[in-house]
């Protein structure tokens, strides 16, 4: 056969960068580049920076079968079309090789039973699966960094829910909501209105620490939004406290500041709604100790309005 032209190698070479193929695989690498590709060398001696420019990526293709030199030199090779019979087979057939993905670790949810029909027993023992449920989600990037999944902590048939932000540097060590000094001042506060913390239920809007403790990120909220709606519907609590600002933000879906978020009732889940300061900003900034105070007089009041209503 001939020696090839440096026309015919360049051909070559175009159409194989065409369809995707970056490297020809020769069995015989020295011999057969001096038969073959001799006469183009100068044609073949293109700078480096431009053939990597002029061929794709090799983690964007497949390997390609190996070719001596005289499939390389000669005529251009054409793929076969794959049937309609194969491409309907492909379509429907799963492809088991594919990695899972992180979502699919999750445990499986099972079906939700109506609440109305749960006792106080079997509440608690949902809440139970649920936690067990969310220790295994990896729906967001802060299952990354996370020691322990801050579920939430009390009582199945609490009269009051109070839901916080996130979990802090204690809070992951412990697994427990409102641990450590802001945890402290809220059991005091709770102790000013006739209530121990045993007696109410106490979660979070995300489950996992975010890192250095920043506010948490929209769409962090919004994949444990499923946990804690659960959760709300499972305590069926008469009242709501938000704390701070972005607990009361993501639980009323709402831009507003804190500042206008306080001072009258909302609804979440059809459930009576209240915002206020966090305990945590209660320790840094004492001016905010007697607006807490009278938001939690009027959750006090409401309660004790509702239990008469009620007997």
């Amino acid at each position: 056969m001939a020696d090839p032209s440096p026309d015919a190698v360049r051909q070559t070479l175009a159409y194989l960068r065409d369809i995707g193929w970056e490297d020809l695989y020769l069995d015989q690498p020295q011999r057969a580049v001096q038969a073959a590709l001799a006469p183009a060398e100068e044609a073949l001696l293109e700078p480096t920076s431009a053939v990597s420019e002029a061929i794709p990526s090799r983690a964007s293709h497949a390997t390609p079968p190996r070719l001596d030199a005289r499939e390389a030199a000669g005529p251009r090779w054409t793929p076969e079309k794959p049937s309609a019979e194969s491409v309907r087979s492909e379509a429907t057939t799963p492809d088991t090789t594919r990695p899972v993905p992180a979502r699919s670790q999750r445990l499986p949810s099972k079906p939700r039973r109506p609440v109305d029909s749960l006792s106080v027993e079997e509440r608690a023992t949902e809440l139970e699966e649920l936690a067990a449920e969310a220790g295994q989600c990896l729906e967001c990037r802060l299952c990354k960094g996370r020691q322990s999944v801050v579920f939430g902590t009390g009582h199945a048939n609490a009269r009051l829910m109070l839901i916080g932000e996130g979990p802090g540097a204690e809070e992951d060590r412990q697994g427990l909501p409102f641990v450590g000094p802001a945890g402290e001042l809220l059991n005091k506060i709770l102790k000013a209105i006739q209530l121990e913390r045993s007696k109410v239920y106490i979660a979070n809007v995300v489950k996992c620490r975010p890192p250095r403790n920043r506010d948490p990120e929209k769409d962090e909220v919004t994949a444990c939004r499923g946990f804690l709606e659960r959760q709300i519907e499972l305590v069926q609590p008469q009242l709501i406290v938000a704390l701070g600002r972005v607990a009361a933000q993501a639980l009323l879906t709402s831009n507003e500041s804190l500042g206008r978020l306080r001072g009258r009732w909302h609804s979440v889940l059809g459930i009576p709604t209240r915002a206020t300061y966090h305990p945590a900003a209660l320790l840094r900034y004492a001016e905010y100790k007697r607006p807490t105070w009278e938001d939690m007089q009027l959750v006090r009041d409401r309660l004790e309005d509702l239990r008469s209503s009620a007997g």
